[in-house]
């Protein structure tokens, strides 16, 4: 369930300094727990990772998972898998990637979800895909199209072109 972790105004400083377990996002000078992960979260996050780390050479990407990222002068938030062209120094990501990943937890609304895409896409992240493990339905984002429904089961980008198809994330 995400919850506010403390009410009482911290600053970015203080944030960027404190390590939390969980990491939690960091929302104009609040700490908000993300959702927590089932087991299927995190086989689908594992999965995802695992998909992109096999092909970090040809495709000349790096993958994190759940690595701080600003989104603004007092935001930052942890996506669960990001994939940057080339290579990162940033320990904290202030070079937007060029994909999110969301995998849905199941206290996750859509509406709290698009919120983080937004403001994935308002800092100039290419492609922000949301999963369900549940429902098994994918979605991907453009400041261009906005957030729509995978129905060809393939996720798939643009400049460079990457494909992941669905089913071997699903399997």
């Amino acid at each position: 369930m995400s919850a506010v972790h403390t009410r009482t105004p911290i600053s970015v400083e203080q944030y960027l300094a404190t390590s939390y377990r969980p990491d939690c996002d960091y929302v104009d000078g609040e700490v908000v727990e993300r959702n927590l992960g089932t087991r299927d979260h995190g086989w689908l996050q594992a999965a995802i990772t695992s998909y992109f780390f096999v092909r970090r050479k040809q495709w000349n990407i790096t993958v994190l998972t759940e690595t701080r990222m600003r989104t603004g002068a007092t935001r930052f938030r942890i996506p669960d898998v990001c994939v940057i062209l080339g290579d990162t120094e940033e320990q904290v990501l202030i070079t937007p990637p060029f994909i999110c990943i969301e995998v849905l937890s199941p206290e996750d609304r859509m509406s709290r979800v698009q919120k983080r895409v937004n403001e994935y896409l308002a800092i100039g992240v290419a492609y922000v895909w949301v999963l369900d493990p549940e429902t098994k339905e994918a979605y991907t984002a453009t400041a261009a199209e906005g957030l729509r429904e995978i129905k060809n089961g393939v996720l798939k980008t643009g400049n460079p072109i990457i494909e992941v198809p669905l089913a071997e994330l699903f399997a």
